[in-house]
């Protein structure tokens, strides 16, 4: 399990990191994440865990940022819908997808690789192979000059 840094949210809306013991931004905690680092949030004055609620604050400064996360028919689906279908969807079925989608490409990418590596290894293996037919050059050689022989025009 990855660390776990606590941060407290204050009423003014600023967010304290407790182990580096200092004010923190969305995107400060957002990078502390990406670094494979788990955070916990939690109200300072009442001690109720807002984790989920800065973690969606900080997927909606990046959609804004970027001005898109979901499609809108999805987002309309989400508001018409809402409730506990959407909270048994997500904790049901979304996470898992995730996890598999990571899982499958972190596959695709290594294989991808070792297709990579492989070709590098045909290359020096043809080359290995071509230097191993050397009792052979001889008659490559005399049919190779043959054939220029053939292939010159008269009076050359």
């Amino acid at each position: 399990m990855a660390e776990k840094t606590l941060i407290k949210k204050y009423a003014n809306r600023r967010l304290y990191d407790t182990e580096k013991s200092k004010y923190v931004t969305l995107t400060q905690v957002a990078h502390v994440i990406r670094e494979g680092r788990q955070v916990e949030v939690v109200d300072a004055k009442t001690k109720e865990d807002v984790t989920a609620f800065i973690l969606t604050q900080i997927i909606l400064e990046e959609a804004k940022n970027k001005n898109i996360l979901l499609p809108a028919p999805l987002l309309h689906l989400i508001i018409q819908h809402g409730g506990n279908v959407l909270q048994e969807f997500f904790d049901n079925h979304l996470q898992q997808t995730i996890k598999n989608y990571l899982i499958y490409k972190k596959t695709a990418d290594d294989q991808f690789s070792k297709w990579l590596d492989m070709g590098m290894d045909f290359s020096a293996m043809a080359q290995k192979t071509m230097s191993g037919l050397s009792p052979f050059n001889p008659f490559f050689d005399q049919a190779s000059s043959e054939k220029n022989q053939a292939d010159k025009k008269p009076g050359e």
